[in-house]
């Protein structure tokens, strides 16, 4: 039970931290907004939207695969190769590739502009289908719930703490270093995890 928290958490940490869309958006509202409670909306919207996306994946997957063990096979094989391109390119990105927000945007803009960029997301979609449903494949029963749960907390704790980290940091918060060491410490996460996939397969 124990390795299936560890493992969710670790997972889900990895795939979250590369600095998208989603997650310039929400560490900028909180930076802009002079009130954090402000920057609710697109906490809230973003950690909803995770959690349906882990919960269709963990539940949807699983179901799909649980006779064919070819499928299980290929899916796991292919979040393999993901995670480890997913790695190299988020080790490569540039701070300034990624396309920031810098506009407080009222409550209705914020429920959708964050619904849009964690919904209608490829990159997302892959990374909860691809990694963390077919990761969930190595549990079963209450294990499995835990792993999702891990999972899910995992995304709230995230973007709780990255709204309010840009709240406190403001401009400081934005600086192409802190970027950097962000994305390649998700680069390193992703290719540890890819590592255990393919020990744990």
């Amino acid at each position: 039970m124990l390795a299936a928290v560890i493992h969710g958490f670790i997972i889900a940490f990895g795939l979250i931290l590369p600095l998208g869309v989603q997650n310039v958006f929400v560490f900028n509202q909180g930076s802009i907004h002079k009130q954090y409670r402000k920057a609710l909306p697109v906490i809230l919207t973003a950690s909803i939207s995770d959690t349906l996306l882990i919960t269709l994946a963990v539940l949807g997957i699983s179901v799909i695969v649980l006779q064919l063990a070819w499928l299980n096979t290929l899916l796991i094989s292919a979040g393999i190769v993901f995670l480890i391109y997913m790695g190299y390119l988020t080790w490569k990105s540039k701070p300034s590739e990624v396309s920031a927000v810098q506009e407080a945007f009222s409550r209705k803009k914020q429920i959708t502009f964050a619904a849009s960029v964690s919904l209608l997301n490829p990159h997302a979609i892959m990374d909860t289908i691809g990694v963390i449903g077919t990761s969930s494949l190595n549990y079963a029963g209450l294990a499995k719930i835990t792993f999702a749960l891990a999972c899910i907390l995992t995304s709230w704790i995230w973007f709780f703490a990255l709204a309010f980290v840009g709240h406190q940091m403001g401009r400081l918060g934005k600086s192409n270093g802190l970027h950097s060491i962000l994305n390649k410490v998700s680069a390193t996460i992703m290719w540890g995890t890819a590592i255990y996939l393919a020990l744990t397969f």
